[in-house]
């Protein structure tokens, strides 16, 4: 029921991914980004012309334009202008504009517009531009024999100038009013259609590139996923192609170097689950076939029967060692075992795993010898963890050194620092072996069928030291290698501590 039960609950997990709303990908999101950098563009471009340009150009046009009359102006308050028949239209010709005369009481005598003079005044559509301004105060002002200027936004993109002047016309008070017309919606529309036709190639061309880009910029990323999809499937020879001297390159050569270490660690993975099996299956077998010979055979012999009684005890004993490594490793690695720090003799427990493991060496051959420079040397620690570690180094060493040779376990003490070392002579251990040596799973290849440990043990002394805090490490010639780790002497306690503790 439990494993339907999970079967159910990963069948809803999986369909409600299936039909979890995704995301817009990552290339329409940086598409769109690209096009909303140049939608703002666009619409800076048509703030600038519609609020700064055409406002820019109208006031230029018509300061213009005021430059320009300004001398006409000066000329007309300065001389009769009856004297010359043709000035006026000639004025209204230079201004492309309009004149209106009026006489003293404000009635319209003439106008004047482009160049030429209107007879028949009162139907002429300049006439109903002369009502407008008569009706205006400034107007007033004219007849007052003051000058005034007045600028009207008209229709249909036009600006008109307005410009009351007192002249002399045949010896009489008279008045000018000119009107000057500036057109600005022809400009305007130009610059409209320039700035419509420029938006849409720009929008078009940003289009296109950000597309372009967008392709660019995910394909390595869809790659390295792609890679990272195959990794999680077990395919760990599965490598991102992308060639590139950027983040993107160098993720994607992390992830190339994830997947040598997964590779390696698969390898290592099933090496250590066939060396546990062997391991496992050895003491096993040795326990099945003396148990059946004691009951078989040397049951009734005691010393026989004893002596497959302890070689069934001690075979137990080994395979109960090997699972104890085991499970201390994951828990050490898992965090559930909790260091138990006390004060003791290093060299004291140093001596005593030396002299322990020498009785298993003594079986291929292989002498242990403890030397001390200091007699004592007091530490704090956990015993029993570092107990652990040296006895895990001394079982790498006799299966790593040949037979009738001599394995050195030393202490030596430099300041409040002390080293313990385990020296064996043997094939040296690579450069490239001693950077992964530590690693879990990770065994060389014995000597002379030698299997004592499962192969996790320089994992498990990593471990413990790392815990501690002490540093560690292995050198390795074409003479001897050496396995070592610091530990730094410790003041005995407080008595009030001690008797705390108690």
């Amino acid at each position: 029921m439990k494993n339907i039960s999970n079967q159910n609950n990963q069948t809803k997990s999986s369909f409600h991914r299936a039909h979890k709303k995704k995301a817009p990908g990552l290339v329409f999101q940086l598409w769109g980004m690209m096009m909303g950098l140049v939608a703002l563009t666009a619409v800076f471009m048509w703030l600038v012309q519609v609020f700064l340009f055409e406002h820019t150009y109208a006031e230029a046009a018509l300061s213009t334009s005021l430059k320009q009359m300004q001398p006409i102006m000066n000329d007309l308050t300065d001389r009769d202008l009856a004297e010359d028949d043709k000035l006026l239209p000639f004025l209204s010709r230079l201004i492309d504009g309009t004149i209106f005369l009026a006489d003293d009481a404000g009635e319209l005598n003439e106008i004047f517009s482009y160049g030429h003079l209107l007879f028949d005044v009162e139907q002429e559509p300049e006439y109903h531009v002369w009502e407008f301004i008569r009706d205006t105060d400034e107007f007033a002002n004219v007849r007052n024999r003051l000058s005034y200027q007045k600028v009207l936004n008209g229709d249909h993109g036009t600006i008109s100038i307005h410009i009351g002047v007192p002249i002399t016309y045949a010896g009489e008070d008279a008045y000018l009013l000119i009107e000057n017309m500036i057109r600005t919606d022809t400009v305007f529309n130009y610059n409209r259609y320039q700035l419509i036709l420029l938006t849409i190639l720009l929008t078009i061309a940003a289009a296109v590139l950000a597309a372009v880009c967008s392709r660019y910029f995910t394909k390595p990323i869809f790659a390295i996923k792609h890679t990272v999809d195959q990794l999680a499937a077990n395919d760990f020879s599965a490598r991102a192609d992308v060639k590139r001297h950027d983040e993107l390159g160098e993720l994607a050569e992390s992830v190339g170097l994830l997947g040598q270490a997964l590779a390696r660690v698969d390898v290592l993975r099933k090496e250590v689950i066939a060396n546990v099996s062997h391991e496992l299956r050895s003491p096993l077998s040795v326990i099945s076939g003396y148990a059946e010979l004691v009951r078989d055979i040397h049951w009734k012999d005691e010393d026989a029967r004893n002596e497959d009684l302890d070689l069934i005890i001690e075979e137990s004993n080994r395979m109960s060692e090997m699972v104890n490594d085991i499970l201390d490793y994951s828990q050490l690695q898992s965090g559930y075992i909790r260091l138990h720090p006390e004060f003791f003799d290093l060299a004291g427990l140093a001596e005593s795993e030396t002299s322990h493991c020498a009785a298993a060496a003594e079986t291929y051959g292989i002498r242990i010898h403890f030397e001390s420079d200091p007699e004592s040397v007091f530490i704090t620690a956990d015993p029993l963890k570092l107990s652990q570690v040296l006895r895990n180094l001394l079982y790498n060493a006799i299966n790593h050194t040949p037979e009738g040779e001599l394995i050195t376990v030393a202490l030596k003490q430099t300041g409040k620092t002390v080293r313990l070392s385990v020296k064996n002579p043997g094939t040296p251990i690579s450069k490239e072996d001693q950077e992964i040596i530590w690693e879990r799973y990770q065994r060389s290849q014995h000597q002379s069928g030698r299997r004592m440990g499962t192969g996790i043990g320089l994992s498990i002394v990593s471990t413990i030291l790392d815990a501690h805090g002490m540093k560690y490490g292995v050198s390795s010639d074409d003479t001897e290698t050496v396995f070592w780790f610091d530990v730094t002497v410790s003041a005995p306690p407080e008595p009030s501590l001690q008797a705390d503790k108690t």
